[in-house]
């Protein structure tokens, strides 16, 4: 079953401004829905979407 968190609860478990969270909602940056005027988010995604922020590293 997805969980789906507010803007609100998304900038809590990232340790981030709302404000930035929804500037990149708006912009596409971090995987987001739009629900009438309000974003959600599914946990899940976000999860993934962290793990994929990761520098890679260089193999030398």
């Amino acid at each position: 079953m997805d969980k789906w968190l507010t803007l609100e609860q998304i900038a809590e478990y990232l340790q981030m401004s709302g404000s930035s969270i929804y500037k990149m909602a708006q912009s596409g940056k971090i995987p987001a829905y739009k629900v009438g005027k309000q974003w959600r988010f599914k946990k899940e995604e976000i999860d993934k979407w962290v793990e994929k922020q990761k520098p890679k590293r260089n193999k030398l």
